[in-house]
């Protein structure tokens, strides 16, 4: 606190340079320094990764039980996404699905994730081939890393993983994080596209729902935190990898286009 202003420091956990690239996250914030609703950066060092922000005062991470402010945070972050800010960098979901698996110090405590990993993999051709758009994401789009003022004003956070994405993936990312059903997914997915959504882009979404459920999964198990490994989180990541693989290739070829590039890649 300086003159009655309260402010936040970052100081990195250890070893988190395996995981953040700092100076790429330095860059993100000097790309979003002018948008009115993300952090107000007062300082970032650019390789140690310590970060000075001013504390945004009478708020709260979103909860995830509240529709209210789902649909306030959903708005919040297809507004980020019409931004089209830009960055040097992108975020390459599958080299980090390989990069947190040399991290785990044994082999997966899944008996089956080989077969998944290779399930998920044959996911990439596909997605490469229906990705239209692309702008900076936060990728780390979960309901934390959302702020509500008492003004129901909406604040983004933390850009540690933040870079040049396809804003669907950051939907997903909304989506494992908080752990919702099927039902719901199909809700959040309806209210981002404000229910002009084309069953070819939800299926798209379910695929990265699968591709990021291993990604967070790895990511978990790359941590070596017994409790962390062991939560309900960790496991759920695993199973929206098995689980919405198969929604995928049992129900996606309905539809034309996406049966088409099944077909080709199966």
């Amino acid at each position: 606190s300086i003159n009655n202003e309260r402010y936040i420091i970052r100081v990195p956990g250890v070893n988190t340079d395996k995981i953040i690239n700092r100076h790429q996250e330095y860059d993100v914030y000097q790309a979003i320094k002018d948008d009115e609703f993300v952090e107000p950066l007062i300082y970032i060092d650019r390789d140690k990764g310590y970060k000075i922000s001013k504390f945004i005062e009478n708020s709260h991470t979103v909860n995830p039980k509240d529709w209210n402010e789902i649909n306030a945070c959903l708005k919040r972050l297809k507004e980020f996404h019409n931004q089209s800010h830009r960055v040097e960098h992108y975020f390459d979901v599958f080299e980090h699905i390989n990069y947190y698996e040399s991290l785990m110090p044994h082999a997966s405590k899944y008996e089956d994730y080989k077969e998944t990993k290779k399930n998920i993999e044959s996911l990439e051709p596909i997605i490469e081939n229906l990705v239209k758009d692309w702008t900076l994401c936060h990728i780390d789009a979960v309901c934390d890393n959302f702020l509500v003022t008492e003004n129901q004003d909406v604040y983004l956070i933390d850009f540690e993983y933040a870079a040049m994405q396809d804003p669907d993936l950051d939907v997903a990312m909304f989506i494992v994080y908080s752990l919702f059903n099927r039902q719901e997914i199909d809700r959040i997915i309806d209210i981002y596209f404000e229910d002009q959504v084309t069953s070819l882009k939800r299926y798209k979404i379910y695929s990265y729902i699968a591709i990021v459920g291993l990604l967070w999964s790895n990511w978990c198990e790359a941590k070596q935190d017994k409790e962390l490994l062991n939560s309900s989180y960790a496991q759920q990541q695993y199973n929206y990898a098995k689980t919405f693989y198969q929604i995928v290739f049992d129900e996606a070829r309905n539809v034309s286009e996406f049966r088409e590039l099944v077909d080709s890649y199966a």
